[in-house]
Formats: structure tokens, C-alpha cells, sequence
């Protein structure tokens, strides 16, 4: 996988990722072949980069599975949205509609459970809450599996997931989307959407109210006390806002905002595991990143074998995936690329993930991408479709 400039796109491309409108409504959906029309309207869109399976036209590699329904996702999304929008306007909404939602989430989490999390989305900004709720609520739904709770204790996870941001809706959208530094006074505001969120759940018609309530009050709570908005701290944070808070801070981590990058998921990892001390349930977070590729499919990598292309990511041992090592220590095409099991290897086998500069000029250097090795085929055959005359 490589993330590229809209106008490096091109046509024949297959998308990695999925681009939602402002709406909340599907533009581009992983796995789509580029056409020109679709290039042009993600420029036109603004649509800064997108993530594609690989820089050959010719080479129309499928993206991994995702943990749910693509189909189930744009529903979701949508579902989301039209809420939003409802809570908005008219200062309630339609609880049936994401109950049903919930519903088809928890369904696919449970039935593709051995699907690990590999890539997330592009949102545009405006989107960002809608799809980022759905991702939250995903991320939590297979948590909230890996932890034993059963389907009716997933679907109010998952519910707290959908709406966990509601309060957002108080804050002003130049606010949330501001690409500069907020003020004292705009962080303040931010600060009070968990307030928000429980003040409009806690008053639904559900038996389960007061439950969406906490995990909107406390998923930014730290388990150390140093969250907000009230600084509750260790066991007296919910289990569920427990959960909720690992998926909305990865999701946000490896999502571009308007005031920062995407991270990628092995730099995530770092960051929640190592650099957060006190934020986090660690026992839940440990199990969170069993589940989750740190090294996604098509992640190029140097190792003490030389340069690596992740093929396969087994639950469990996500920090050393199976790869395929296709060149030596030096950037030369090895005559016969092979396969190696991380998992049975040195902890410090991994060197370094390839920025996606770095690998677009192995890529200009040698002419091949590294994502023909992931076919099986094409490796026996050394048939490697050749990127000519590719523009940097």
C-alpha cells in the first residue's frame, strides 16, 4: 500500500481506503479501480492523498478484508449522519435507526472475527465525526468480542460508539475543524462536548440511556486522572468507556485532521503503548493491538534480512508479520524472493517501516513496486509489471 498526491493518481489504481462525502454518503469505496472521472472529482473534492494497493495500472491488487460489510459501513455511515443531522435540527432523533445499525456491527464483528483492523478511511472534514463515529464504534464492537461481553452488551458498546461525539454538536464546526493551534477558550469548549453527549443521551427513551450516557461523559477520562472533563480515574471509569477511549484515540491517531498528519499504525502503537503511560487500560489496549495489523498488509519494511513486504498478519503476533524479502540490504532485487515468519525471528528484526517517499524513489530506482511480490504467481514467474516513466 502507498499513499499518493491526488494529482499522482492514476487511472486503473485500486483504492485502499474509503472517501466519504461531507454528507456522510459514499464517494469511493476500497477496492475501486481509478477511473478519470473518479481522479477528477478527488480533485475537486480537495481530496489531498489516498492510500492505493499498488503504482502499476496493470497490477489491480484487492486491499485486505475489512472487519465488517463494506456495505454495513455505508449504512452505517449514512445512519450516523442522518442522526446527526435529526439531533441537530430537531433536538432528538431516531433511536431505531442506529439500534438497527448496531445491530448489522456487532452481526459482522462477530461472524469475521478472525479479520484483523488493517486500514482505515479518508474522511473529508466536514465527515470526519460521522465516520470516525463508525469507526469507534467497529473498534469497540471487536474489543468489547475479544473481552467475552455477550451481543446484548455489544450492541450497547457499539450504540456508545455511534454517539459517543454527539456533544460534539455544541461546539462550533470552526472549532472542530480550526487546522491551527486552539485557544485557551476554544480548548475549553472542546473539553465540555463529554458534558454535552450525557446531557442529550442520558433523556432517551431506552433502558440502556443512562449506560450511552457514561460512555460519552468518560471516553476522555484517563485511567491516571489526568483526563476530562472531570478527571475520574482507574476502576471508577466504566469498563465500556474503558474500551471506547482505546478506539477513539487510535482511530483519531491514524486519521488525517485538518491540524495533523495520519499516523501509521506501528508509529500508533508506540504512541498508545509506550509514550501514554496512565491513559489507558493496558490490559484491554495489550488485547486492542492482538487485533489490530501494526504492520498492515503491503507494508514495506526494513529487516535484518533486507527489504520486506508484509504478506500476512496472524492474531496474536501482529508485531512480526509473515513478509516477503525482495531485496538485500543494499535495495537490489533478490534473485528469488522469499518468505520468512517474524514471529520466529530475533525481536529486533524490524529495522524500519519505508516512509512513502522513500518508497516511491525504491520504486522510481528499480522500476518495480513492491507489492507484485504478494503475488503468488508473479513471484514464481519473476512476470514483475514494470512502472515506467512513473512522475514523481
Amino acid at each position: 500500500m502507498i499513499r499518493l498526491k491526488s494529482n499522482q493518481l492514476k487511472t486503473g489504481m485500486v483504492t485502499a481506503q474509503s472517501i466519504f462525502n461531507k454528507k456522510g454518503a459514499p464517494f469511493l469505496v476500497r477496492g475501486t479501480p481509478l477511473t478519470d472521472r473518479y481522479i477528477y472529482k478527488l480533485r475537486h473534492l480537495n481530496v489531498p492523498e489516498l492510500h492505493v494497493t499498488s503504482l502499476s495500472p496493470d497490477f489491480q491488487l484487492q486491499p485486505p478484508p475489512d472487519i465488517i460489510d463494506e456495505h454495513t459501513r455505508v449504512q452505517a455511515v449514512e445512519n450516523v449522519s442522518e442522526t446527526f443531522c435529526q439531533a441537530e435540527v430537531y433536538g432528538h432523533f431516531d433511536m431505531q435507526l442506529l439500534e438497527k445499525c448496531a445491530d448489522l456491527l456487532v452481526s459482522d464483528i462477530v461472524a469475521k472475527k478472525k479479520n484483523l483492523v488493517q486500514l482505515t478511511d479518508i474522511r473529508l472534514h466536514d465527515s470526519y465525526t460521522f465516520s470516525h463515529s463508525v469507526n469507534v464504534a467497529v473498534l469497540s464492537a471487536m474489543l468489547g468480542n475479544l473481552c467475552g461481553y455477550s451481543k446484548s452488551k455489544l450492541q450497547i458498546i457499539t450504540l456508545g460508539g455511534l454517539l459517543h461525539d454527539i456533544g460534539k454538536l455544541s461546539v462550533p464546526a470552526s472549532v472542530l475543524t480550526k487546522p491551527g493551534a486552539l485557544t485557551a477558550d476554544e480548548f475549553k469548549l472542546i473539553r465540555q462536548h463529554p458534558n454535552a453527549g450525557r446531557k442529550i443521551l442520558k433523556n432517551l427513551k431506552v433502558p440502556f440511556a443512562s449506560m450511552l450516557a457514561i460512555i460519552a461523559a468518560q471516553h476522555h477520562e484517563h485511567v491516571d486522572g489526568s483526563g476530562y472533563p472531570h478527571h475520574v480515574r482507574g476502576k471508577s471509569i466504566h469498563p465500556y468507556s474503558r474500551i471506547t477511549a482505546i478506539a477513539d484515540v487510535y482511530d483519531a491517531l491514524t486519521s488525517v485532521r485538518p491540524y495533523k498528519k495520519a499516523y501509521k499504525p506501528s508509529v500508533v502503537y508506540q504512541m498508545m503503548m509506550h509514550y501514554s503511560p496512565g491513559h489507558f487500560d493496558m490490559d484491554r489496549l495489550r488485547l486492542f493491538f492482538e487485533n489490530v495489523a501494526i504492520y498492515p498488509v503491503g507494508t514495506v519494511m526494513k529487516t535484518q534480512f533486507g527489504y520486506a513486504i508484509v504478506k500476512k498478519v496472524v492474531f496474536g503476533h501482529t508485531l512480526a508479520p509473515i513478509v516477503i524479502v525482495f531485496a538485500d540490504d543494499n535495495g537490489k532485487l533478490v534473485k528469488k524472493p522469499f518468505g520468512i515468519n517474524l514471529a520466529h525471528c530475533r525481536r529486533d528484526v524490524i529495522h524500519y517501516v519505508m516512509d512513502d517517499v522513500e518508497l516511491l524513489n525504491f520504486i522510481r530506482h528499480t522500476g518495480i513496486d513492491p507489492a507484485v511480490f504478494l503475488d503468488d504467481d508473479l513471484r514464481a514467474a519473476k512476470d514483475y509489471p514494470r512502472i515506467e516513466e512513473y512522475v514523481i
